[in-house]
């Protein structure tokens, strides 16, 4: 389930970003959209999923990649639109065209704010999961509701203990590759 949402959450993030960075007003309506579905609770998401994709794992990656798009999106398109003009002036004057500019100058200035999107849906994603368990998805949700349906106090501990340990573990995955990605593709 967390590899399916993160990858369908940087995918979308991304293109999504890419398709509006250079139109800032068509880049607004999307992340008003997307603030919207973020103000919503995440339970109450689960609530408006489960008539259209069921119970299980579905509505639990829905509800993963709906949330986990908005920071993606919104740190891909501050690092690709705030670009400074002197790099893209440069990359023009020595004859790179748009799509070159995007690949060579854009995307490697980029990538820091890329992956801290990534970093921060990492732990969107893990909490939305351990949520899902209250839907039937399994995973990281169904100890601890396990342990809160039996009030099995030291059950509640170990698997929060767990969880939170999780999502500790991956974001420093997320930062380790964050900055071999950064060292590697972005000189600057």
């Amino acid at each position: 389930m967390f590899s399916i949402a993160l990858v369908l959450s940087i995918c979308i993030g991304v293109i999504a970003a890419l398709l509006v960075y250079s139109n800032p007003r068509i880049a607004n309506i999307w992340f008003n959209i997307l603030n919207v579905i973020e103000t919503i609770p995440e339970l109450a998401l689960f609530i408006f999923l489960l008539p259209i994709l069921g119970l299980g794992e579905r509505p639990t990656i829905a509800a993963c990649v709906l949330y986990s798009i908005l920071p993606i999106m919104r740190n891909t398109y501050t690092g690709l639109a705030h670009i400074s003009k002197e790099y893209i002036e440069i990359a023009q004057a020595i004859g790179l065209t748009k799509n070159e500019i995007l690949i060579k100058i854009r995307l490697p200035m980029a990538l820091p704010l890329i992956s801290g999107g990534i970093r921060v849906a990492v732990v969107y994603i893990m909490g939305i999961i351990t949520l899902g368990g209250l839907i039937a998805a399994g995973g990281l949700g169904v100890p601890l509701q396990a342990g809160i349906h039996q009030y099995n106090i030291p059950a509640i501990i170990i698997a929060s203990f767990w969880v939170g340990t999780l999502g500790v573990v991956f974001d420093g995955i997320a930062w380790i590759i964050e900055n071999k990605l950064t060292r590697r593709y972005n000189p600057w």
